[in-house]
C-alpha cells in the first residue's frame, strides 16, 4: 500500500489523481502466512515471502506464528475468514482441531492456497492435508502414504513401489522442465530455466492428484538425487480450491544469505502461482529479468 499511496501528490493534474484512485481501486490480495515450526529457516523463509508478495504491490501479508514445538498449541485458533490466500510455510506439531475445521472449510469452499517448499513435509497422517498437497515427503511417509510420482515418457507416473517418501541431493543449481505452459501461471514464462541454488526434492509420494504439472527437474544420481524428472511446480484439486504447490525455495541462513530464494524464477513463480490461487488469474507481465535456460537471475533486494 505505501508504493501505491505514493502516487497521491497534490502537485499531480487530474489524470494523475485518476491512474493514482485506479491503482489504489486494486485492494491487494489479503493473505495470511503460517509459520512458526519449521525443519528449514522460518525465521527467515516466512520473512522474505511477505518481502516479495508486498514488494509486488498485489498482496497484503498477516503472519500466523505458531507457539514453539513442543509448547501449549490450543491457543492456535486461526481465523481464515477474512483471507483470499493462505501460504503454508509450517512443518510442526499437529494445530488444535478446531483449526484444521477451519483450514478445511477454507479450501473447500474456495479459498486460495500456496504450498511452500517443507509445508509439504507436514502433518504425515492428516488425510485430507495429504491431498491438499498431493505429494508430500519425510515425517515417515512410505508406500502406505501413497505412489511415487514422477514425469517419465512424457507422462506422470504413479509407482507403488515400497520406500521412503521424500529425498535431496546436494543444494545446486538446476534446469527447470516445463510440462504445461498453457496455464494462467506459465503462459509466457520461458520452457526452461536455470533455477538458482536449492534443493531438489525427490522421491516425494501421497494421493498425487496433480491437477496440472507446471514445470519438473532432473534430479541426478551424481548429486545425490533419484536419477527421475521429479515434479516441483504444480497445482492441485480439492473441493473448491486453487492450490500451487511450489518445492522450490530452502531457506538459507539470513535473508541476505538466500541463493534460492534470491532466484528471480522463485519469486516469478510464487507471485504468480499465488495470483492465481487468490483469483483464478495471472495479470502479472513476464518480467524481463525472468531467468533463461543457462542463465540465472538474482533479485537480492526481492523485487
Amino acid at each position: 500500500m505505501k508504493q501505491i499511496l505514493s502516487f497521491r501528490r497534490p502537485a499531480f493534474v487530474a489524470l494523475s489523481c485518476l491512474f493514482a484512485f485506479t491503482l489504489s481501486a486494486a485492494k491487494p490480495v489479503k493473505t495470511l502466512l503460517i509459520t512458526g515450526q519449521n525443519n528449514h529457516n522460518w525465521q527467515v523463509s516466512h520473512v522474505v515471502i511477505k518481502q516479495i508478495l508486498e514488494n509486488s504491490g498485489l498482496f497484503s501479508v498477516d503472519f500466523a506464528v505458531s507457539p514453539e514445538k513442543g509448547k501449549d498449541m490450543s491457543g492456535f485458533i486461526l481465523d481464515f475468514s477474512s483471507y483470499q490466500l493462505v501460504i503454508l510455510d509450517y512443518n510442526g506439531d499437529a494445530w488444535p482441531e478446531e483449526t484444521n475445521r477451519r483450514f478445511l472449510s477454507f479450501v473447500e469452499n474456495g479459498g486460495g492456497v500456496v504450498v511452500y517448499h517443507a509445508a509439504d513435509n507436514a502433518f504425515s497422517g492428516w488425510e485430507a492435508y495429504n491431498k491438499i498437497i498431493a505429494l508430500g515427503g519425510w515425517e515417515g511417509r512410505n508406500e502406505k502414504s501413497g505412489p511415487y510420482v514422477y514425469w517419465q515418457n512424457g507422462r506422470l507416473v504413479k509407482d507403488s513401489s515400497p520406500g521412503v517418501g521424500g529425498s535431496h541431493g546436494k543444494q545446486h543449481t538446476y534446469v527447470l522442465n516445463g510440462r504445461d505452459m498453457s496455464h494462467p501461471i506459465t503462459k509466457g514464462l520461458p520452457l526452461k530455466w536455470l533455477h538458482g541454488k536449492d534443493e531438489l526434492y525427490d522421491r516425494m509420494r501421497g494421493p498425487g492428484d496433480i491437477a496440472n504439472l507446471l514445470y519438473t527437474a532432473y534430479s541426478d544420481k551424481e548429486t545425490g538425487g533419484s536419477g527421475r524428472e521429479e515434479p516441483l511446480l504444480f497445482t492441485v484439486n480439492y473441493g473448491k480450491a486453487r492450490i500451487f504447490h511450489t518445492m522450490l525455495g530452502h531457506a538459507g541462513a539470513t535473508v541476505e544469505d538466500n541463493p534460492a530464494m534470491q532466484c528471480a524464477g522463485f519469486q516469478v513463480t510464487l507471485l504468480r502461482g499465488a495470483e492465481w490461487a487468490a483469483t483464478g488469474k495471472v495479470k502479472q507481465k513476464v518480467p524481463k529479468d525472468f531467468p533463461a535456460e543457462t542463465t540465472a537471475s538474482d533479485r537480492k533486494q526481492y523485487k
